[in-house]
């Protein structure tokens, strides 16, 4: 019989009842799981009346915990299931059930009626989204949407609702306008046309998901030894399989308009990094730094404040210092410095110094004829050797226009 909470007494033993309650995990809908419920919402009625400090809601009391013993999300997944579903709780956009209550009870020892608690989540009104800015006529023409739209003014919130709903409620748009990322463009860039190709590509990558990403992985050798993967003709795919060994997601998605973008390097709903390019360029040097660029996001970057990074790199780094490290350790681990110097091609426009090059370090000449045109700022020299027109080719499910 449920009794109404007293005195200290009543709260010492409602409080005992509710561990032995979730040590029996009751399935939802039985008297068990009722009575738990009740019980939390008295218990939290009486703490309310009579503690100086309300209680957190469960989920600064799981960071609370993190911080004070140095968690990482990697170490709750025991807790909670999957790295995804860590993401999900710690973000507000999953509510914990009573499996994952009582294993951070047992196992961190985070009281029962903190748990209990009703986590408190954004609503939708929040994000004040204006349906009709999405870009739907060309989501529609890319087959992004399947759906026939008639009209395109009354529609486009079902339509759009549906699109996002594809990729799970870890992909709704209004996570993906309250992500603040961050930008490297010199022009404003349309929100609405990347929030949906955010989603877009977050939706490819679920279908090569993989929870084997260790960023420690992704060292100085690690990178030099995707870069000669660049001397395959096949290079650019190859590398994608080679990343997906190491739970790294590699999406080809063409930019929409208003987006500008050459790369960028994302988390996606299980929490593995995704490097998204657009070949916005159709160069092999192209490829292969921004392959690289986005690379560094994942390995030094990602994941600090799951903020995405979105590219264009016709812009220079400028003031930023994440920005300014990714083009220095991207151009180093395809041109080690020591070797550009030292080499003819650094200070030559010459065939035979560039291909002298790249056999010594075992890449592309591109790569090496991209550095050079780059450095001296004169895009209209040793075009034969960029690879114009031979990196889209290879990706033959992506709509080119």
């Amino acid at each position: 019989m449920i009794k109404v909470i007293r005195s200290p007494a009543d709260h010492k033993a409602a409080i005992e009842r509710v561990r032995a309650l979730m040590n029996r995990s009751p399935a939802q809908g039985t008297p068990e799981a009722d009575e738990l419920e009740a019980l939390a919402v008295l218990l939290q009625d009486y703490e309310a009346k009579n503690f100086d400090i309300g209680m957190p809601d469960p989920v600064e009391a799981i960071r609370f915990r993190m911080e004070q013993q140095n968690l990482s999300q990697r170490d709750l997944v025991p807790f909670i299931g999957s790295r995804s579903k860590v993401s999900e709780v710690l973000s507000r956009r999953r509510p914990l059930t009573l499996s994952m209550m009582r294993a951070l009870h047992s196992g961190l020892g985070i009281p029962a009626p903190v748990l209990l608690q009703e986590t408190s989540t954004p609503g939708p009104e929040e994000s004040n989204v204006e349906w009709q800015r999405f870009p739907l006529r060309e989501m529609v023409k890319r087959g992004w949407i399947q759906e026939k739209v008639t009209d395109y003014r009354s529609q486009a919130e079902g339509v759009l609702r549906r699109f996002f709903a594809k990729a799970g409620p870890s992909q709704t748009v209004y996570v993906l306008f309250r992500q603040s990322p961050h930008v490297r463009s010199g022009r404003q860039l349309d929100l609405y046309a990347l929030t949906a190709w955010t989603a877009r590509v977050r939706m490819l990558a679920s279908r090569t998901a993989s929870e084997t990403f260790k960023r420690e992985t992704v060292d100085g050798e690690f990178m030099k030894e995707v870069a000669r993967l660049s001397v395959l003709d096949d290079g650019p795919r190859v590398a994608g399989k080679f990343l997906e060994k190491y739970g790294i997601g590699l999406v080809i998605e063409p930019h929409l308009p208003g987006t500008f973008l050459d790369g960028a390097a994302l988390l996606g709903a299980d929490g593995c990094p995704i490097i998204a390019l657009t070949l916005r360029y159709d160069r092999i040097d192209n490829f292969w730094f921004t392959l690289m660029h986005e690379l560094v996001h994942v390995a030094r970057h990602l994941g600090q404040d799951e903020r995405p990074f979105y590219d264009d790199l016709d812009v220079t780094a400028q003031d930023d210092p994440k920005e300014r490290e990714a083009d220095r350790a991207a151009g180093e681990a395809l041109i080690p410095e020591e070797a550009w110097r030292k080499s003819p091609a650094s200070r030559l426009r010459s065939p035979e110094a560039i291909q002298q090059l790249a056999d010594q370090l075992r890449i592309h000449p591109a790569i090496v004829a991209g550095r050079y045109r780059h450095e001296r700022r004169t895009y209209r020299v040793l075009n034969q050797f960029v690879g114009h027109g031979q990196v889209r080719r290879l990706f033959t499910g992506v709509q080119w226009d």
